[in-house]
C-alpha cells in the first residue's frame, strides 16, 4: 500500500508537472525570466530550481544521472528545452519509484546537503514525501507567478488528479 502511494504521487507530480508547462508555455521568454518576488525570483529560476533539486535527489538516491551543485542553478532559459527535461526528469522518477519495495521504502540513506556540512540518515519513503511536497510547494509558487502576470493559473489539486486519472 505504502508504495502504491508513491507510485501514485509519480503519476500525480508528471500530471501536473505537464499543467504547469502548458500554462508556461503561453509566456513570452520576458514574462518567464521577469523578477516577480518569489524565493528563485523568476518562473525560469522557480522551474529550475525543482529540476535541480529533483535531479540531486535522483543522484542521492540511485547514484546515477548528473546533478547540480547548486539548487539556484539556470540549467535551462527557454521554456521548452525546460519543459523537455522536466518530462524526462518526471519519467526518471517515476521509473524509479515504480522499481522500489515496501522494504526498499523502509531502508536508511546517507546524504550529504548541499545547505549545511555533514551526513544525513534517514529513511527513503518520508524523504521521498520531502521530493514530492518540495514540487508541490514550488509549483504553487510557479503558479501565483503566472496569475499574478494576468493568466489563468493551472489546476493543479490531487484530488482533480485523482478524478482525472480514475485513481480516487
Amino acid at each position: 500500500m505504502y508504495q502504491e502511494q508513491f507510485v501514485t504521487f509519480a503519476a500525480y507530480n508528471e500530471w501536473a508537472n505537464r499543467r504547469l508547462f502548458e500554462s508556461a508555455s503561453s509566456l513570452t521568454p520576458a514574462q518567464f525570466a521577469e523578477d516577480r518576488g518569489v524565493f528563485f525570483r523568476s518562473l525560469l529560476g522557480t522551474l529550475n530550481h525543482i529540476l535541480c533539486a529533483d535531479r540531486i535527489w535522483l543522484r542521492r538516491f540511485t547514484g546515477d544521472g548528473s546533478a547540480p551543485d547548486r539548487l539556484d542553478a539556470i540549467l535551462y532559459t527557454e521554456v521548452d528545452a525546460l519543459r523537455a527535461a522536466r518530462e524526462a526528469e518526471d519519467a526518471r522518477l517515476a521509473s524509479y519509484v515504480g522499481s522500489l519495495s515496501e522494504s526498499d521504502l523502509a531502508m536508511t540513506i546517507h546524504y550529504s546537503p548541499l545547505t549545511q556540512p555533514g551526513v544525513i540518515e534517514a529513511r527513503l519513503g518520508p524523504t521521498l514525501l520531502h521530493v514530492f511536497n518540495h514540487q508541490t510547494h514550488h509549483r504553487g509558487q510557479a503558479s501565483a507567478v503566472i496569475t499574478g502576470l494576468g493568466l489563468p493559473g493551472p489546476s493543479m489539486d490531487l484530488v482533480a488528479f485523482l478524478r482525472d486519472t480514475g485513481r480516487g
